[in-house]
């Protein structure tokens, strides 16, 4: 089946399915104090080249967010993020339940760029009433972004200097790192563990049941931590259920060839709607397609890709979007990642 709508459609990648049931019946300690958080906290640091970091397991990206967001910001201060942000337009109001406010700069094709970030500051100690507001006490930003789009090395650096000139804790966002990683950039797991002070690796997304790993780059994680993921009722008792998944997507590469083989996937698929003569909101390098079609054009597409199913080996299916916004499709880890999407069929799709 072709899946279009997200990259977290399937379940996992069966190696991680392996995984878990080998560990089944293993008797271990509760809340991430066993050896296989341990040894997939490890395998985490030695692919961020970053020995001094903290690994802590987490469920899912909303929850990771405000978990760590929430412990890094004194209750007057909010978390600095691009307007089009995960944290600002997209869960909820998450981060205002925890008594912090979203501080919003505009966004170029998704992302921060780092002299409106100083220029948001500035103005903000410039006020003489700033006493009298929130802070910004944090800056967060999404790799890849809520649009697709990737920073460079360069962007991430000048960011970070901002962060660092102002003692203001960057966080990452890696949701979808995998794909970020894998698309063509000049970015690497190593760059991001040492120009930001937080930032999570995203298995929800990436061949995993569910599963994110913070990690806290130089020895910074805030005191009490584990107690602020059990006041969000985030703590889960048997803490190698994340864990085993990041110990088995840590193995061998296997996170990134999974992300690699929906990049290339999805560069497949740009490549046909291109021959049709298809415009796109943006041209991503990841795998997050933002193509622009009508009502009609939508109708006919969806049309013609379930036809090429019910020929073929195939089967579609297209997300629905509001109307007037474009349509986007997410390839993942196809088939559970057994082999990839089969090209011939992405064609016919198209």
């Amino acid at each position: 089946m072709l899946f279009f709508v997200n990259d977290y459609g399937f379940g996992a990648h069966p190696k991680v399915l392996e995984h878990l049931t080998e560990t089944n019946m293993q008797p271990l300690i509760g809340y991430g104090n066993d050896e296989i958080t341990a040894s997939a906290a490890e395998k985490i640091k030695a692919a961020c080249a970053c020995p001094e970091g903290q690994v802590y397991f987490l469920t899912g990206g909303t929850q990771t967010n405000m978990v760590v967001i929430d412990a890094l910001l004194r209750p007057y201060e909010g978390v600095v993020a691009s307007s089009c942000g995960h944290v600002n337009t997209h869960e909820a109001g998450a981060i205002e339940s925890t008594g912090h406010k979203v501080l919003t700069v505009p966004h170029k094709n998704g992302k921060l760029d780092a002299d409106d970030l100083r220029e948001y500051i500035e103005t903000f100690y410039a006020d003489e009433s700033h006493n009298h507001m929130v802070f910004p006490g944090m800056v967060y930003i999404s790799h890849p972004s809520e649009y697709g789009t990737l920073y460079t090395k360069n962007e991430l650096e000048r960011i970070s200097a901002v962060c660092k000139e102002f003692d203001l804790p960057l966080f990452l966002d890696g949701a979808r790192l995998g794909y970020g990683l894998t698309a063509d950039t000049d970015v690497t797991l190593a760059d991001i563990a040492r120009l930001t002070d937080v930032f999570y690796i995203g298995g929800t997304k990436c061949g995993a049941l569910c599963g994110e790993a913070v990690v806290f780059t130089h020895g910074n994680m805030p005191r009490q931590f584990e107690t602020m993921v059990k006041r969000h009722g985030a703590m889960v008792a048997k803490g190698r259920l994340n864990a085993v998944q990041f110990d088995a997507l840590f193995t061998d590469g296997l996170y990134q060839k999974l992300g690699k083989n929906a990049i290339e996937t999805a560069e497949r698929l740009r490549e046909g709607f291109r021959e049709k003569g298809f415009s796109f909101y943006l041209d991503t390098p990841t795998n997050q397609i933002f193509l622009v079609v009508d009502r009609a054009q939508r109708e006919d597409l969806a049309r013609k890709a379930l036809a090429a199913g019910n020929e073929g080996d195939a089967r579609v299916f297209l997300g629905k979007k509001q109307a007037g916004n474009p349509l986007r499709h997410q390839l993942g880890h196809p088939d559970g990642g057994r082999g990839g999407v089969d090209p011939p069929a992405v064609k016919r799709a198209v």
